[in-house]
C-alpha cells in the first residue's frame, strides 16, 4: 500500500513567494503545477504546504511506462475469479485514493506520463469524479487537489501536456536560488558536517556549471549537498568530490571532447582567482 502521510521534511529556505502562491491557490482549493529544473525543491515544497495545511498526501512518480490502470486501481484477479467484480476486491490505485480521502495527489514529472495517464486526470480535476469499468463512478471527497511537477520542455524524456491538461492548472514556476540560500540549504541537508569552507566551493562549482557554456546542463543545489558530504570524508578535497559527485548531474556540451575532469579543474582555478583573499 502506498504511503499517503506527508513526509517530514526540514524547513524550506527561501521561497517565501512561491510558498505563498502555492498557499493560496491551495486554500482556494485549485490543482497547482509547479515547473522548475530537477533539484529546486518542488516536492519539498508541496510536501510542506500540505503538512502546513493538514493535508493527506499520495505521491504518484512521472514515468513512460507509468499505466491508467496503476494510477485508477484495478480488481484483484483471484477475487474476481471467485466471486465476480464486487467493490471489496477493486483495490484503489493513487488517483481514487486520494479522490476518496479529500487528499493531495501529487504527481511527480507529469510530463513524463503517458498521455492517456494524463488524459485521466481531467474528468477528476474539472468535475471531481472519475468513471472505474465494473465499479461505477468515484466522486471526490472534499479537499481533493492535484500538485504537479514538471521539468522544462528542454529536459530530456519530457513533453509538453496538453492544453486541456494545462487549463486546469494554475502555475508556479521555481528557478535556482541565490548563492547565500544554496549555501545555507547545503548547512542544513549535508550529513557529514562540512565546514563553511568547503560548502562555499562546493556551491560556487555546482553554481558555475548552470552558466558555463561547456555544460548543456548544470547541477542542482543537490551536487553541492553530494559534494561537501563526499569532500568532509576526503580531507576537504573538494575537487576530488566534484569528480565523484558531478559527472551523473550534469551533461557538457560536447562530451567527446575535454573531459569532465578537465573542465572541472579549469573551473576550479577560475573560481579560485576570483574568490577574495
Amino acid at each position: 500500500m502506498l504511503d499517503h502521510r506527508v513526509p517530514v521534511l526540514p524547513p524550506i529556505i527561501g521561497r517565501q513567494s512561491e510558498t505563498e502562491s502555492l498557499h493560496a491557490c491551495l486554500e482556494a482549493g485549485r490543482h497547482v503545477l509547479l515547473e522548475g529544473p530537477v533539484g529546486v525543491g518542488k516536492t519539498a515544497l508541496a510536501a510542506a504546504i500540505c503538512r502546513t495545511l493538514g493535508r493527506g498526501f499520495v505521491r504518484v512518480d512521472g514515468d513512460g511506462r507509468y499505466t491508467e490502470a496503476r494510477l485508477v486501481g484495478t480488481f484483484d484477479p483471484p477475487a474476481v475469479l471467485a466471486s465476480g467484480y464486487r467493490p471489496e476486491h477493486f483495490l484503489a490505485g493513487p488517483l481514487v485514493r486520494a479522490m476518496r480521502e479529500g487528499a493531495v495527489l501529487f504527481v511527480n514529472e507529469l510530463n513524463r506520463m503517458p498521455e492517456g495517464v494524463q488524459n485521466v486526470l481531467l474528468p477528476a480535476m474539472d468535475e471531481g469524479r472519475v468513471v472505474v469499468p465494473q465499479l461505477g463512478e468515484v466522486t471526490a471527497s472534499a479537499g481533493f487537489t492535484v500538485i504537479a511537477t514538471q521539468n522544462p520542455a528542454e529536459f530530456v524524456a519530457t513533453a509538453a501536456l496538453s492544453e486541456a491538461l494545462l487549463d486546469r492548472f494554475e502555475l508556479v514556476r521555481l528557478d535556482y536560488q541565490s548563492e547565500a540560500e544554496e549555501i545555507a540549504i547545503v548547512v542544513q541537508d549535508a550529513r557529514c558536517a562540512p565546514s563553511l569552507a568547503v560548502v562555499a566551493q562546493a556551491v560556487a562549482l555546482t553554481r558555475a556549471t548552470r552558466t558555463d557554456p561547456r555544460f548543456r546542463r548544470g547541477a542542482s543545489v543537490r551536487a553541492a549537498i553530494a559534494i561537501s558530504d563526499i569532500a568532509a570524508r576526503l580531507h576537504d578535497d573538494v575537487a576530488r568530490a566534484a569528480t565523484l559527485a558531478l559527472p551523473t548531474r550534469v551533461e557538457l556540451m560536447d562530451p567527446t571532447g575535454t573531459a569532465l575532469g578537465e573542465v572541472l579543474a579549469d573551473l576550479k582555478k577560475k573560481l579560485a582567482a576570483t574568490r577574495p583573499t
